[in-house]
């Protein structure tokens, strides 16, 4: 988990000048921002991110729907956006369908928050991190951005439009509650014990299984240094099954599944035997952290046949 940023600034901050049209000028107005207190944002709208943050420091919430401490952190976050009224924005990019802004700002976990100021983006923390002190880190940016005259509001007289159109959670199955506890006492262990559970009673369980994926690859990920792992893939064979296998699983976390279904594919094609048993697999599984008619997995599925067989 990333500490709390120390003196952050705008310097040395990462470059996200592919998603962005041209700033304002400079001398843009200091007033009222746009969109209301949260806002839904993709690759396409992302300049209206850029040209908020002009005027009202923007923070952005890259997450995924189908990790947990995502859906954690962003109601966290979406509380001090209410709380602060209006003295920041608060961005929310969903990394499945937006991976280009993911790859951007260099994420390797879901969730990734980063700030935007004067168009410049602050990278701010990754993956789950305690409610008690992201205020401290939402404080820093408004400092940051007051020293650099960013101090205007959005307004928060009404509910924004995405929160209020968005639909409600589904209820919890009973059969996978234990899981769910689980995951809300911080162990994966116990998670996967339960989710195994109620396999071997319902195999065909689709969700279930889906979840199990998901709970594996967080425990695979645990120790994992994300840019080392991306590092030394570069430098391995296509053969070199574990250290292609850690790659993927650092890839998927940060929202490029296409890359992790690519990189395995090179795999499957340079091994054989037991080796390629356990490549095909894991490809399987990660399939089913995706929708099933997904366009990246239905290629990936073409790809795996063609290369097996």
């Amino acid at each position: 988990m990333t500490q709390p940023p120390t003196g952050i600034n705008l310097r040395g901050a990462v470059d996200l000048s592919a998603l962005s049209q041209p700033q304002p000028p400079a001398g843009a107005s200091e007033g009222a921002g746009s969109g209301g207190l949260v806002v839904e944002v993709t690759a396409q709208t992302f300049q209206d991110a850029v040209t908020t943050s002009m005027t009202v420091p923007v923070v952005v919430d890259l997450y995924s729907a189908r990790s947990a401490a995502s859906t954690e952190l962003s109601q966290t976050l979406r509380q001090v956006a209410t709380a602060y009224g209006g003295r920041f924005q608060l961005a929310r990019v969903d990394a499945d369908t937006n991976p280009q802004i993911a790859q951007a700002v260099g994420a390797q976990a879901l969730p990734t928050v980063f700030a935007l100021v004067k168009g410049q983006p602050i990278p701010l923390f990754q993956g789950s991190y305690p409610a008690e002190q992201v205020q401290a880190v939402i404080d820093q940016v408004l400092r940051v951005a007051a020293e650099n005259g960013v101090t205007g509001t959005v307004s928060a007289g009404e509910p924004d439009a995405a929160e209020a159109e968005e639909p409600q959670e589904p209820p919890i199955p009973e059969h996978l509650r234990p899981a769910y506890d689980a995951l809300e006492n911080g162990s994966l262990d116990d998670a996967a014990a339960a989710l195994d559970v109620a396999i071997r009673q319902n195999p065909g369980d689709p969700e279930a299984k889906a979840m199990l994926a998901q709970v594996e690859l967080l425990r695979r990920l645990e120790g994992i240094d994300p840019a080392a792992a991306l590092a030394a893939a570069r430098d391995a064979a296509p053969g070199d099954v574990e250290t292609q296998l850690r790659a993927a699983d650092v890839e998927v976390s940060a929202g490029q599944p296409a890359a992790a279904y690519a990189r395995l594919l090179a795999a499957v094609r340079a091994t054989t035997g037991d080796d390629r048993e356990t490549v095909r697999a894991r490809l399987v599984e990660l399939f089913l952290l995706a929708e099933p008619d997904d366009p990246a997995v239905l290629k990936a599925r073409r790809d795996l046949a063609i290369a097996l067989y």
